[in-house]
């Protein structure tokens, strides 16, 4: 069970990357014209206010999307903090990892909520026409959070592993007990 400290780091980690994202996606929606990339490295990184009514890489299931896709976010959070509460003490990887990705449902979360248009996408990357699906901090932070739980959990099936592959312990030195014998009726 995380401790009272490791709580704590958990919810400072999503109120962090929550506000990070809600304030990069206001300003992005204030700031940047629809659809038009604005060059920030070139034609690499461009900023493209885009909304996205589906879910990653633009993912959508019809006109029930949004709500389907806040379902799934709430399912994912409550996920999250049951896999919070079962954190091995000291296990700072996998906690961080978790807040990351936390954080990330609940920033897209909050999008779906206030704007039926759907979650604010703004970093734009790629070469010429090969593009990578616009998105933002929420979508960073569950790609960062997922593929650190991945090494995370890799981590624990390998320590399984080699624990269970190890010899058994010897026996304490000491007397060795009599085995009791069959008696002949």
């Amino acid at each position: 069970m995380a401790s009272g400290a490791e709580q704590r780091r958990f919810a400072l980690t999503v109120a962090v990357v929550v506000a990070l994202d809600l304030a990069t996606k206001l300003a992005a929606a204030r700031l940047l014209p629809p659809y038009l990339g604005v060059p920030v490295l070139g034609d690499t990184v461009q900023l493209r206010l885009v909304y996205n009514a589906g879910a990653a890489f633009g993912l959508n299931v019809g006109a029930n999307s949004r709500w389907i896709f806040m379902g799934l976010s709430v399912a994912a959070i409550v996920v999250l903090i049951s896999m919070l509460r079962a954190l091995r003490p000291g296990d700072r990887l996998r906690l961080y990892a978790l807040a990351l990705i936390c954080a990330g449902a609940l920033g897209n979360l909050i999008d779906r909520v206030r704007s039926p248009r759907g979650v604010v996408d703004f970093l734009d990357v790629g070469v010429g026409a090969l593009r990578w699906p616009t998105f933002n901090v929420a979508d960073m932070a569950v790609t960062i959070g997922a593929f650190a739980l991945a090494v995370s959990l890799w981590g624990e099936g390998r320590a399984r592993a080699g624990s269970a592959a190890a010899p058994p312990a010897a026996a304490p030195p000491g007397p060795v007990p009599e085995t009791p014998r069959a008696t002949r009726v």
